[in-house]
C-alpha cells in the first residue's frame, strides 16, 4: 500500500479543517512577501490553535518553505549543545513551528536572544500558546513589524455547521449542536463524537456530562487546590468577579492570592470591571456544578445576592447601577427573563465589554426631539409621534435618551407623572399646564381612580411609562430596552417610589410571563389605542410590595425550582375609604413615602392570604418579616401591652398556627411540607420534596394545603379580634 499512516493522518486533518479565512489570508500574505516574521497564534484551550498551526504549516510547505518542528520544551537544550544550529545549516526559507510554545514564550527574552539570531532574515516562526504575546514583545519597538499576533475565537455559525457536516453529523442535529457549543471547535468535535458513538445529538452541555468533563480537562490549566476549584466555580455563577465579591462567594477574609491565580488563566478574561471566564468555560463549569453539587450552586447564588444587596442597604448609589446588571444576570436560568437578558449574555459570550457599559441614559436635549419623533413615527405612527411632541416640555413628563457618547439617540423613554387631580401634576404636587388629550393618560387615570383598579389615593402619584423604545428593535429585546428597565428600577430603589408604575406594551401577550416574574400584573382597564395601534398595560403596586421587599421577592423567585409556580402578585388593596393612607413598610414608611404608616387596615380575605404567603417566605431569615403586610393585622397590633416588637409577635403567631397544624393528625403531612419549605427551609423545593420522600407534584399539593390551612387558622383569629373576641390559632 502506497503512502504512510502519517500521510493519511495529515490528509484527514486537512479535510477536517474549516474556517479561519482571515488568519489564512494574513499568513498567505507573509508567505508571498518572502520576509521574516513571528506569527503568534493564541487562545484558550480547545479553540483550534493546533489545527490552525498544522494547516498554516502545510501552506508554508506547499509554498516551498523548509519545515522545522522541534519540541519546544527540548529546544533550550538543543540550543545549548549546538544541535539546533547544525540543523539550520544550509536550510533556506525556514518555517519554524513551535506548538505548544508556552515554555519559550514564558521566557520572553529567550526567543530573541538565543533563537532569532540563529535564523535567517527570511525565516517564518509560527508559535502557538494559550496566553497572548508577552507585554515586552508588544511594547518593544524592536518587535514592531516582526510580531503578528493571531487571537482565535469561536467559529462562526456557518463554519461550525460545516465542521459538523464533515464529521458526519446530520443536518437537523447541527443547528442544535452549534447553539449548545457557540462555535467552540473542541466542543463541536466532542458533539460530533457523541453523535458517532451514541447517535445522540448535543442540545445542552448539561445533558452530556462526559462532554463537560472532556471540555474542562482541555479548557483549564492545572487547578492547584480545592479552594482554586471553588473560585473557578464561583466565577461561573456571577457576571463579573471582583476580589471582594470572590471573598464573599468563598466565605474567606482575603481572596487576593486566588484572585491573582484566576486572572492568570487563559480561559479567564480581564475586563474593566473585573474577571469573567470564557463563555464555554462558564457554561461547562455551571453544567458540572448543576448536576454534581446543586446545593453548592444555590449557596453561591445566595451569597452573590447578599453581596449585591449590601449596596442597596447602604445607599451606595454609585455602585447600584452596575450591580443591577449583575443582579439581573443571576436570573438567567428563568425562562421568564432569560430572553430579556440576551444583551448581557451575548456580551459574556463574545468576551466583549457589555454594551450596557458603553451606553448612557441622560435627559433629552432640545435638539433630540426631531430624532425621537421620527423614531416614534416609524414604530407607532404619526398620531403617537404628535403626542410625544405635545408632551415635550410639560412639567409632568420627563424624557430620557439612550446613546453612546457623542452618538445619536439609540432609544428613549418618556415617563408621565399622574395624580388624582384632573391634570397630571409634577412630583411636588404643583399644578401643571393642561395636559395633551392623550388616550394613554385618559385610560390610565380611569384605571387608577377605580377602586377595583389602581385605587390611587389622595397625595399619591403614579408613573406611566408613556413611550419607550429602541431605534432599531422598538420594544423587542435589546441593550436599550434593558438599560431603560434597569434605570427605572434604580430610580425605584434609590428615590421615593411612586404608588404604582404602569408599563405599556405593543404586544402584551409576548411579555405576560416576563412581567409576571417581576411582579407586574396585567391591567386591561388601562389599555389604550392610538393611531389604530392597541397597547396592553402592566402595573406594579409599590404600596403593596415596596422596593426592598420587591428585591426579596425576585431573589426568592430566582432560587425557586419553578418561578412560574410562585404565587402571583396580590391585587392592590381597595377596601376602606378612597383617601386612606397607602400601605408602606412599617420600618421604612416615613423614609420612603414621606408620611407615618397607618394602623388597622381591614384586610380582605384575599389580601390576608397574600400577606400570609409573604410572611412565611420571610420566616427563614432573621429580618425576613421586616415590612410584612401582616404587621398591620389585628393579630399583631392587638397584642398585649408591652409587646412592642411587631415582627416577634407576627413570628410567634405564625409558629403557633403551624404548631396547631402539627398537632392535628389530618394536617400533619401538610405541616411537614410547610416545615421543610418555610419553617426550617431546605435549600430548594426539590430538596424539600426529597426530604419528604415525595414526588414534586405531591409535595406541592401538600404545601398548597398547608398554606391554605395556616391561612384559615390565622384568618379565624383575625376575624375574632375584629369582632372583639379573643382567638388562638388552635381554637
Amino acid at each position: 500500500m502506497a503512502g504512510r499512516l502519517a500521510d493519511r493522518l495529515a490528509q484527514g486533518r486537512e479535510r477536517g479543517f474549516v474556517g479561519r479565512r482571515a488568519e489564512g489570508e494574513r499568513f498567505a500574505a507573509l508567505l508571498a512577501s518572502g520576509a521574516g516574521a513571528v506569527v503568534h497564534v493564541h487562545g484558550p484551550g480547545g479553540i483550534g490553535k493546533s489545527a490552525l498551526v498544522h494547516w498554516l504549516a502545510a501552506q508554508g510547505v506547499a509554498a516551498g518553505r523548509t519545515l522545522l518542528r522541534p519540541d519546544a520544551e527540548e529546544l533550550a537544550r538543543d540550543l545549548a549543545d549546538g544541535e539546533f544550529a547544525a540543523r539550520l545549516a544550509g536550510a533556506r526559507a525556514v518555517l519554524l513551528v513551535l506548538d505548544p510554545a508556552d515554555a519559550i514564550v514564558d521566557d520572553p527574552g529567550g526567543l530573541d536572544e538565543r533563537l532569532l539570531h540563529l535564523l535567517p532574515a527570511d525565516a517564518l516562526v509560527l508559535l502557538a500558546t494559550r496566553q497572548a504575546p508577552p507585554l515586552a514583545w508588544r511594547t518593544d519597538p524592536a518587535w514592531h513589524g516582526l510580531l503578528h499576533p493571531m487571537a482565535l475565537g469561536p467559529l462562526d455559525p456557518a463554519d461550525s455547521r460545516e465542521l459538523l457536516r464533515r464529521r458526519g453529523v446530520p443536518g437537523p442535529e447541527r443547528d442544535r449542536a452549534v447553539r449548545a457549543t457557540h462555535g467552540h471547535p473542541l466542543a463541536l468535535a466532542l458533539a460530533a463524537d457523541l453523535w458517532r458513538q451514541t447517535g445522540t445529538g448535543l442540545r445542552r452541555l448539561g445533558d452530556a456530562p462526559s462532554v463537560v468533563e472532556a471540555l474542562l480537562e482541555h479548557l483549564l490549566e492545572a487547578v492547584p487546590s480545592a479552594l482554586h476549584r471553588a473560585a473557578l466555580e464561583a466565577s461561573a455563577q456571577v457576571l463579573v468577579t471582583t476580589e471582594p465579591l470572590l471573598a464573599a462567594l468563598l466565605e474567606v477574609p482575603d481572596a487576593g492570592d486566588v484572585f491573582d491565580w484566576l486572572q492568570g488563566l487563559s480561559a479567564v478574561h480581564r475586563g474593566t470591571r473585573g474577571l469573567y471566564p470564557h463563555d464555554l468555560v462558564r457554561r461547562a463549569l455551571d453544567a458540572r456544578l448543576r448536576w454534581r453539587a446543586p446545593e453548592r450552586r444555590a449557596a453561591l447564588t445566595r451569597r452573590a445576592v447578599a453581596y449585591y444587596q449590601r449596596f442597596f442597604d447602604a445607599g451606595d448609589h454609585a455602585r447600584q447601577r452596575t450591580v443591577l446588571t449583575d443582579f439581573a444576570f443571576l436570573h438567567r436560568d428563568s425562562p421568564a427573563v432569560a430572553t430579556v437578558l440576551t444583551p448581557v449574555l451575548d456580551s459574556v459570550r463574545d468576551a466583549a465589554p457589555p454594551l450596557l457599559e458603553r451606553l448612557t441614559i441622560v435627559p433629552a436635549a432640545p435638539g433630540d426631539l426631531p430624532a425621537l419623533r421620527a423614531m416614534t413615527e416609524a414604530h407607532e405612527g404619526r398620531d403617537s409621534a404628535e403626542l410625544l411632541a405635545a408632551w415635550d416640555g410639560h412639567p409632568a413628563a420627563t424624557t430620557s435618551v439612550v446613546r453612546e457618547p457623542g452618538g445619536p439617540p439609540k432609544g428613549f423613554s418618556t415617563v408621565v407623572v399622574l395624580g388624582r387631580e384632573p391634570d397630571p401634576t409634577g412630583p411636588t404636587g404643583s399644578a401643571s399646564p393642561a395636559a395633551p388629550a392623550d388616550p394613554a393618560v385618559e385610560a390610565a387615570r380611569g384605571w387608577l381612580l377605580d377602586r377595583d383598579g389602581g385605587d390611587l389615593r389622595a397625595g399619591e402619584h403614579a408613573l406611566l411609562v408613556r413611550h419607550w423604545m429602541s431605534r432599531e428593535q422598538y420594544q423587542d429585546v435589546s441593550a436599550v430596552q434593558l438599560l431603560i428597565t434597569l434605570r427605572l428600577t434604580h430610580g425605584y430603589l434609590t428615590r421615593r417610589p411612586p404608588a404604582l408604575t404602569l408599563l405599556p406594551f405593543a404586544e402584551p401577550e409576548r411579555w405576560q410571563l416576563s412581567c409576571a416574574y417581576v411582579d407586574f400584573t396585567r391591567a386591561p382597564g388601562a389599555d389604550f389605542t392610538v393611531g389604530g395601534h392597541r397597547y396592553g398595560v402592566f402595573a406594579h403596586d409599590w404600596r403593596r410590595t415596596p422596593p426592598l421587599a420587591w428585591l426579596d421577592l425576585l431573589c426568592g423567585r430566582q432560587a425557586g425550582d419553578d418561578p412560574r409556580a410562585l404565587p402571583a402578585a396580590p391585587a392592590p388593596p381597595h377596601s376602606g375609604t378612597p383617601d386612606r393612607e397607602p400601605f408602606a413598610r412599617a420600618e421604612f414608611g416615613h423614609e420612603l413615602f414621606g408620611h407615618e404608616p397607618f394602623t388597622h387596615p381591614e384586610f380582605s380575605r384575599e389580601e390576608f392570604a397574600a400577606g400570609v404567603r409573604q410572611a412565611v417566605r420571610g420566616l427563614g431569615r432573621a429580618d425576613g418579616l421586616h415590612g410584612a403586610d401582616l404587621l398591620r393585622a389585628r393579630l399583631v397590633t392587638s397584642a398585649p401591652d408591652g409587646r412592642t416588637d411587631a415582627t416577634r409577635v407576627l413570628r410567634e403567631a405564625l409558629l403557633e398556627a403551624a404548631a396547631a397544624l402539627e398537632a392535628s393528625p389530618l394536617d400533619r403531612r401538610a405541616f411537614r411540607a410547610l416545615h421543610h419549605t418555610y419553617l426550617q427551609p431546605a435549600p430548594s423545593q426539590q430538596r424539600a420534596a426529597d426530604l419528604l420522600d415525595l414526588p414534586m407534584t405531591t409535595y406541592r399539593r401538600h404545601l398548597a394545603k398547608g398554606l391554605a390551612r395556616l391561612t384559615e387558622l390565622l384568618w379565624l383569629r383575625e376575624t375574632d379580634l375584629r369582632a372583639g373576641r379573643a382567638g388562638r390559632p388552635g381554637g
